[in-house]
């Protein structure tokens, strides 16, 4: 099973929207917690379930199980833990929330992309995420967009 991620920072809506027709994505996972921020640009959550039925033919779907909590993602983003302390972090919120008994495997029969915001997957939970449920269901290929 192939599971695709995507950042939108850094990218035009052109480039965006033309990755993920050109992959055939049928359905965008948002796994950010906050989706209808203003610097979100066209990535705000009702635009881009718009976006995403007019130009992809595409559904949207907001999973905050997947999503980090408010404390750690501000504790990361002012500095107070480094990305090792996030990642083992939000790994143990993956385990203790037992996402892969709680999502579906059949939702990814979708040809399917995880979103968040961050340009490059390296320093960003939706990696982390695709390796969690590799790792946990097996069989799992992921796909940075």
């Amino acid at each position: 099973m192939e599971i695709y991620t995507i950042g939108f920072t850094k990218r035009s809506a052109a480039d965006f929207f033309g990755t993920l027709s050109s992959r055939g994505i049928r359905q965008l996972i948002d796994v950010r917690l906050n989706n209808s921020s203003q610097l979100a640009a066209f990535a705000k959550r009702d635009d881009l379930a718009f976006f995403l039925r007019a130009i992809s033919n595409a559904s949207y779907r907001h999973e905050l199980l997947l999503a980090p909590t408010a404390e750690m993602l501000s504790a990361y983003r002012k500095k107070s833990i480094t990305w090792d302390e996030y990642e083992s972090r939000f790994c143990a919120l993956l385990a203790e929330r037992r996402v892969e008994h709680c999502i579906d495997r059949a939702v990814f029969n979708t040809p399917s992309v995880l979103l968040c915001s961050e340009a490059r997957p390296d320093k960003c939970h939706r990696r982390l995420v695709v390796e969690y449920l590799a790792d946990r269901w097996g069989g799992v290929e992921a796909i940075h967009l």
